[in-house]
């Protein structure tokens, strides 16, 4: 059911003095892109109307199609809060089609939708819950941003350790306006590093999520003068900032399928762990998707690096682990990926997986119940480099299949000529390391 009608939108704008909406979208890797339009022009919004240049976009590129239209998903029409008062600036986001009515293969979000409607085929409602990871780094002189910081708090640590506690605050505010389910937040292990919780979502409204978060993290911290980062491992030697994904699946009553039974996970839930195991290394380009990404996936600063699975929550070395409210409503929770993604792709590729391992009711390996179970099995690991995700992207056929030629083929070459630019470039590390001796 619908949140909001033609009626409502109109209705709203006019009611709440709102001067520009921002018809709001994403590139192939998840950058914001709108474009922003007064009131005057909301009725041609709303009929479909308005045009860009595909050409324009990162990913977009189709020479012979340049023209896209944008179609306004009614339902996510908000205000942001944190824009003046006085001619208030509002936002939807778009589904993005061809010249021809159709949607267009290479939206991030069409893909999302699509894995939505497979979900909902099976008779199944995934729900996701993010949780982004990010650091305040304080600006230099030239107002240019920094990796550095004043500050030394800790894991939950409280002001005045805890220098980011008032930008949280605003942040949360903001986005409870905004519509969101915060859950709670806290500092994280790394000095400035800091995370929100918000509550678990229907797929594509948690991609939204993201996209909105990421938005409002930096610039509620701008106006505080500090910058925020969503890098992974933007500070050698300390934990890096990840963006673990919970996930339940209801069936059409609403019936979290993923529950217990007889004290044991369900075997739905079971498989369902067993897909992502299987796909991940093919799908860590597009969850992990830069250089830096890798330099989180490490041994010692609890990011997962072994393609493993716990029931134990308090397992923070396994990919996947099994998380519990005190209701005993279990989510599985994929701890890989980073902020940096495109959540409409990662999102989809992770749910696509895990209703790949339903489909063919896989079955998982044997759990890991400790930290250190690599060195006492042998076990798998994640790609150890973008050139090593690229590889493993293109051996699983399965997630071109998901992301459909058009994607597939732009991101492998994007991330190919990324890859191809890290090698070239001499680090301040190989200086120190060698230049001395050789």
């Amino acid at each position: 059911m619908s949140k909001y009608t033609r009626e409502d939108i109109i209705r709203i704008v006019e009611e709440e003095d709102v001067a520009f909406i921002r018809l709001q979208f994403c590139d192939l890797f998840g950058v914001p892109k709108n474009i922003a339009i007064p009131s005057s022009g909301l009725e041609k919004a709303l009929d479909n109307k308005y045009v860009f240049d595909g050409i324009s976009v990162e990913g977009f590129v189709r020479n012979e199609e340049s023209d896209m239209y944008l179609y306004p998903d009614l339902d996510s029409f908000e205000i942001y809060p944190w824009r003046p008062q006085a001619g208030k600036v509002a936002r939807m986001f778009c589904n993005v089609y061809t010249a021809d009515n159709k949607p267009f293969s290479g939206d991030p979000r069409y893909v999302l939708k699509q894995v939505v409607e497979k979900a909902c085929g099976m008779g199944l409602n995934i729900k996701v819950n993010p949780l982004p990871e990010f650091f305040l780094f304080d600006y230099d002189d030239n107002g240019q941003p920094t990796t550095d910081t004043k500050e030394r708090a800790g894991y939950f640590d409280v002001a005045p350790l805890d220098q980011g506690e008032n930008v949280r605050r605003e942040i949360i505010l903001n986005l409870e306006e905004m519509g969101f389910n915060i859950s709670s937040s806290h500092h994280e292990i790394a000095p400035a590093q800091h995370e929100i919780q918000f509550g678990s979502e229907e797929a594509v409204r948690a991609a939204d999520m993201v996209m909105t978060f990421r938005m409002a993290v930096k610039t509620i911290a701008k106006k505080h003068g500090l910058y925020a980062t969503f890098m992974p491992k933007p500070v050698e030697g300390i934990s890096g900032s990840g963006m673990h994904m919970s996930f339940i699946a209801e069936d059409k009553d609403g019936k979290n399928i993923f529950a217990y039974e007889n004290g044991a996970l369900s075997e739905t839930a079971k498989q369902f762990v067993a897909g992502i195991l299987y796909h991940v290394k093919g799908m860590t380009l597009i969850t992990n998707p830069i250089v830096n990404s890798y330099k989180r996936l490490v041994p010692g600063y609890d990011a997962p690096v072994d393609i493993s699975w716990s029931s134990n929550s308090a397992n923070r070395s396994a990919l996947i682990r099994i998380s519990s409210d005190l209701d005993l409503n279990p989510q599985v929770e994929v701890r890989n990926p980073d902020a940096t993604c495109n959540p409409y792709l990662a999102i989809a590729l992770l749910m696509a997986a895990g209703l790949d391992g339903i489909e063919k009711k896989m079955t998982p390996p044997e759990a890991v119940s400790t930290r250190n179970a690599g060195a006492e099995q042998e076990l798998d690991v994640l790609p150890l480099t973008l050139g090593e995700a690229i590889y493993a992207y293109q051996s699983d056929s399965f997630v071109k299949e998901i992301l459909g030629d058009e994607i597939y083929n732009k991101v492998l070459t994007a991330k190919r000529a990324e890859w191809k630019e890290f090698r070239t470039c001499v680090t301040k590390w190989e200086i120190d390391k060698y230049l001395n001796n050789f």
